[in-house]
Formats: C-alpha cells, sequence, structure tokens
C-alpha cells in the first residue's frame, strides 16, 4: 500500500492547477484562431489601427468561447465559466477610456490587455483554488 505524504499531495494539487492553467490557455488561443478564421471567412475583419475597440472585443469573445466550451467539457459550473470569460474583457475597462483620450493606440490596447488576462485568469482561479487543483 502506497501512502502520499501531505508535501506530495500537496504537489500533485499544484500541479494539477497549473496544468489546468495551461489548458485554459491553450483553449483560448484555439477559439481565438478557429473564431478568428470563420469570421474572416465572412469578411468580418476588424483592425487594431482602425476599429481597436471592436477588434478587442471580438477577440476576447473567441477567447473566451474557446475557454468556456473547454471548462463545460471539464464540467465546470457556469460561474466559475463566467469569471474566466470575465478575465478576457476586463483588462478593456481601464484601457478603452486611455485608447478614446488618444494616450494609448490600438496596438498598446491589444497587448497591455492581453499582458493583464495573463494574472486574472490566475487570480480567477486562485478563487476556486480546490476546484480548479482536483
Amino acid at each position: 500500500m502506497t501512502h502520499t505524504t501531505p508535501e506530495r499531495h500537496a504537489a500533485r494539487r499544484w500541479g494539477r492547477f497549473a496544468l489546468h492553467y495551461l489548458e485554459m490557455v491553450v483553449a483560448m488561443f484555439a477559439g481565438m484562431v478557429a473564431l478568428g478564421l470563420l469570421w474572416s471567412a465572412l469578411g468580418i475583419d476588424p483592425s487594431y489601427a482602425r476599429d481597436p475597440e471592436i477588434a478587442y472585443l471580438l477577440m476576447a469573445f473567441d477567447m473566451s468561447a474557446g475557454m468556456a466550451v473547454w471548462m463545460r467539457v471539464r464540467g465546470h459550473a457556469w460561474a466559475p465559466t463566467l469569471e474566466m470569460c470575465g478575465a478576457m474583457f476586463a483588462p478593456v475597462v481601464p484601457l478603452f477610456p486611455l485608447l478614446w483620450l488618444g494616450l494609448i493606440d490600438g496596438m498598446a490596447l491589444m497587448v497591455a490587455a492581453h499582458v493583464a488576462m495573463f494574472p486574472l485568469m490566475l487570480a480567477a482561479m486562485l478563487r476556486r483554488r480546490d476546484e480548479y487543483a482536483h
């Protein structure tokens, strides 16, 4: 009979947590690529130079869709699923006004929002640490 030490158990849980985080990132990019191709085929192709708000919101939707599908496949309830999706949209709350004031451009908006979304995803996961580590 094998006994797991508390340290090994904790390490395994954090390993599962980290794996789940990576799965969310992969699902996010899969949604972005798959839906991006669909929008492009339909002639919907906003640019960060021309229409940065629409470009970002559409991309956030695409990433959210990929994550939401994967989270529901993994058996997550709607509340944590929507929290993770919120992490895709939350960064633009302070960034859109900076864009409108001319303090940043569309590309800076996209980069800053992407930099912010990863720690926001991590925060959402840490909030429900047990759910993501099992």
